[in-house]
This record gives structure tokens, C-alpha cells and sequence, in this order.
């Protein structure tokens, strides 16, 4: 990920729209959906649970078309911190790209804890006698061997992840037919007393809390913007690929949360004494197809959140590592081993944290995690960006858009909307856990550290603003270079 367009000896344009997309729904469709079918179901208190994912995939489409027209405008690799250094350098210089890599370094290790909590969950099916402490050990050395492969240097990186998508998808396909197999539209469509009553203060509350929920089972449509650099036709195959991989993944989720919902009772998901609120995917298969499939099943969704673990850390390394390396974070972070040549301080810094949200998320619940990391997530990124792509019209009118999104501002607002309603919800989701606190008092070291870090580098407030407007310039990376084979 580098933050200015790739020079002629950089990145190679040859991931297509398939790929695109496929690279978007393989991130978004970890275990994230074996975990969180019974939270949504506790959240809206019924089979109505439904409208959570919806919900979530509405605030995905939106956010998705404010990803869509900034790494359309701007298709080199990096992401977020790219988008927010060109929106706002103008009157804050480097601090708000800043904050997000700031950020990042928490959200996206709590993200993969999340794997881990539902790895040892699943386990559970297969060792039901398994305790608290051997759970958190092996945990713990879960996340300890994923460092460490990553730590030797990973040879063949895209073959592994290959496998392990796969393996993901099997298992998502085989519960949605073995849900289908065994039906009950009875038990799916069966709504308690109040289900739906949009003049009571539980309904809301429970929206609040499965929009957080689904948005955090859709993270991921945003991957190829990460990764622009090295996309074709970024122009045209970068909106599609997201707009394409939310809607499938969409239709993916809601036949599996319907399918799990016609073959297991909703009242078995919000008791913690049943299999069916930790292990949900394993219960599908023991009802319909027998104890032996449920086996086979639980091991296959346990490769896969070991693979979301492995795939989300290998990635999410890099982000400090390219900020650093473009001096928009700490030196240190633009280190390589010197031998296998992977950024060491932010692998074993992400190792750190994953470990410590894993065991915040085992001695409270996954639903307290997956708010505590949407919530990190909320300002620097998402509200910052959808503000970005109204700034860079007003400050960049000139900048090439090959997709200018639909309906603007409708999806800005949208989107802005929804990510206040995750936000300001976040408290009361969590009764006692303060993730709005914890979020502002994360953000508020973000910006000590930042002023320390701009007074070493001698940059804004303590130096000169370094205004660059790269992307205003240079060849458009949708039209062929003359000579070029295909």
C-alpha cells in the first residue's frame, strides 16, 4: 500500500472485476455470520433478526458508494489514510490520516479477536467440557501460531488464502442446504407479540444494536480499495466490485439467518446454557443431517475463522507499516525483517492488541467486542470519510471521477445517518461498557500522540502544510497505455 499513484516499476493493474469482487466477498464472509446469527436474534428478540442483516446491507450500500467514487477518483493503494490525507490537508495537514492509522491499530486487531472468540466457541461443540481458562489458552495460542507463521514469512500467500475461502464457502453452503432440507417456515416466520412496534423505545434499541451487528458482518466490501493500485479499469471495475460483492453477500446471509431460523427454535439462540447461542451452524447440522455432519461442519468453520484471523493480521499489518513508510506515522512502523521482509512492529503490535480484545471479548460477551471496535471505527473513518468526498468536490473540482455516485448526497447522507445511529446507540448496547468513552478517550491519546510525532518530523502545527494534490495530475489509469499487450 503506498499512498501516492504507482510509478512505472510499481504495481501491476491486473486484478479484474471477478477477482475484484471475489477478493471483497472473501473478507466480508469470515466467521462473522456462524457468530452473530444468535446476537442479532437477541438483539431484535425474535425471528424478525432479519431486518438486522437488511439494515446492515443498506449501510454497507451506502458507505460502499462513498468507498466507491474515492478510490475511483483516487486508484493507488493505501485506502482510507489516502482519501483523508488529499480531503483534509488543506487546513489540518497530516492529522486526520493520521488518527485513522491510529485507529486502525485498534480496530482492526479487535476485528480479528472476533475470529478467535468464535473459533473457542466452536470448539465447544466439538469439547463441551472445555472451561474458561483452557479456552482462553487456547486462544492465546491460537492468535501466538498465526503470529508466527506470519513472523517466518508466508510463501505462497495467495494459493494458502485460496484454500482457506474455499473451505469457507463450503461450509457456509453446506449449512444453508442442510437448513433448507429440513424447513420450517412455521418457526422462521413465526413473529412474537410486539415484533414490530416501531412506537416503542425496545425496537429501536434493538435496531441500533443489529445495525451494528450486520455492519460489522458486511466489513470487508471495501478491500480492493486498499488495493486499487493494482485493480484494472479501477474507474469502472472498483464500483462494481463493491456494489456487486454486498449484494451477494447479502443474499448469502439472508438464506443462511432464514435457513437457521426454519430449523432451530429462536428461544434456544438467547440461552447461554444451549449449544445453539455459541454454535449455532453446528446445531443446523446435528438436527437435519446428524452428529457425524455437525463434526464435519464445526472443523470446517473452525479453519475458517483461523483463516479470517490469518488473512485480516497478514493484512492489516501493512497499515501502519505504508503510513509510516509515506511519514504519516510513526518511523518505527516502516521497518522490515531483514531477512523475510514483512513489517515486524506492526505485526507483533497487532498480535498484542488481537490478544487483549480476545480476552475482553471472552470475560465480557462478542456483542460488547464487535460494538467496542465499530464504535473505534465510527469518526475517524467512516463520518470522516463521507465528509471527504463532499470536501474533495469543493477543494478538487478539478480531480478525474469516472464514477461519480448516484444520487448524491442521498447515499452520503445515508450512510453518515446510520453510522450516528451505531454511534450514539453504542452506550445503551452496552450497559456499563462506555464504548462512546473508550472511543473518545482513544481518539483524544491519538491526537497527544500525534503532536509529539508532528514535532519530531518538524510537520503542521509545527512545520509548514505539505499540500499535494497528486492524483489532479498524472495518466488515467482506465485507458490502456499505448503498446500495451491486451
Amino acid at each position: 500500500m503506498s499512498g501516492s499513484p504507482p510509478s512505472g516499476g510499481g504495481f501491476v493493474r491486473r486484478v479484474g472485476l471477478f477477482q475484484a469482487t471475489a477478493i471483497n466477498m472473501s473478507q466480508m464472509c469470515g466467521i462473522g455470520p456462524f457468530v452473530t446469527i444468535p446476537l442479532m436474534v437477541a438483539a431484535f428478540g425474535g425471528p424478525q433478526a432479519v431486518i438486522g442483516f437488511v439494515a446492515g446491507a443498506i449501510l454497507a450500500l451506502a458507505d460502499g458508494l462513498v468507498w466507491a467514487e474515492l478510490g475511483a477518483a483516487m486508484p493507488g493503494s493505501g485506502g482510507s489514510y489516502v482519501y483523508l490525507r488529499q480531503a483534509f490537508q488543506y487546513r489540518t495537514g497530516r492529522l486526520v490520516p493520521f488518527l485513522f492509522v491510529w485507529t486502525a491499530m485498534l480496530f482492526i486487531p479487535l476485528i480479528m479477536s472476533t475470529g478467535v472468540v468464535g473459533f473457542v466457541q466452536y470448539l465447544g461443540y466439538l469439547a463441551p467440557h472445555l472451561g474458561r481458562t483452557s479456552g482462553d489458552l487456547i486462544g492465546l495460542g491460537v492468535i501466538a501460531l498465526v503470529v508466527l507463521l506470519l513472523w517466518r514469512g508466508i510463501e505462497n500467500i495467495a494459493r494458502i488464502t485460496a484454500v482457506m475461502w474455499a473451505v469457507m464457502v463450503t461450509s457456509v453452503l453446506l449449512v444453508i442446504v442442510a437448513a433448507a432440507t429440513h424447513f420450517s417456515a412455521h418457526l422462521a416466520f413465526t413473529y412474537p407479540a410486539h415484533a414490530f412496534d416501531l412506537g416503542g423505545d425496545h425496537f429501536w434499541l434493538g435496531f441500533a444494536a443489529g445495525l451494528t451487528i450486520g455492519i460489522y458482518d458486511y466489513l470487508g466490501y471495501n478491500t480492493t480499495a486498499y488495493m486499487a493500485a493494482e485493480v484494472k479499469e479501477p474507474g469502472r471495475v472498483l464500483p462494481r466490485s463493491i456494489i456487486y460483492s454486498i449484494l451477494g453477500i447479502m443474499a448469502i446471509y439472508l438464506l443462511l439467518q432464514i435457513g437457521t431460523l426454519g430449523v432451530i427454535d429462536w428461544h434456544r439462540m438467547t440461552h447461554a446454557d444451549d449449544i445453539a447461542s455459541t454454535s449455532v451452524a453446528s446445531a443446523v447440522l446435528e438436527k437435519t443431517w446428524g452428529r457425524a455432519a455437525a463434526d464435519t461442519v464445526t472443523v470446517l468453520i473452525l479453519i475458517t475463522a483461523f483463516a479470517s484471523v490469518f488473512t485480516g493480521l497478514l493484512g492489516g499489518s501493512r497499515v501502519p507499516y505504508d503510513a509510516a513508510r509515506d511519514r504519516v506515522f510513526f518511523r518505527p512502523y516502516a521497518a522490515l525483517h531483514p531477512r523475510h521482509r514483512f513489517p515486524t512492529l506492526g505485526l507483533a503490535t497487532m498480535g498484542v492488541i488481537t490478544a487483549i480484545g480476545f480476552l475482553i471479548g471472552r470475560h465480557t460477551d462478542l456483542a460488547t467486542l464487535i460494538q467496542l471496535l465499530t464504535t473505534v471505527m465510527v469518526i475517524v473513518q467512516a463520518l470522516a470519510q463521507i465528509v471527504a468526498v463532499t470536501v474533495l468536490r469543493r477543494r478538487q473540482p478539478g480531480l478525474r471521477r469516472p464514477y461519480r455516485m448516484w444520487l448524491y448526497p442521498l447515499p452520503s447522507a445515508v450512510a453518515f445517518a446510520g453510522w450516528c445511529v451505531i454511534y450514539g446507540y453504542a452506550d445503551e448496547n452496552s450497559p456499563g461498557r462506555h464504548p462512546i468513552e473508550w472511543s473518545l478517550a482513544w481518539l483524544a491519546l491519538g491526537c497527544v500522540a500525534f503532536l509529539l510525532w508532528a514535532r519530531f518530523e518538524k510537520v503542521w502545527p509545527f512545520g509548514p502544510k505539505e499540500i499535494s494534490e497528486e492524483y489532479l495530475q498524472g495518466a488515467d489509469p482506465d485507458v490502456e497505455p499505448a503498446g500495451s499487450p491486451g
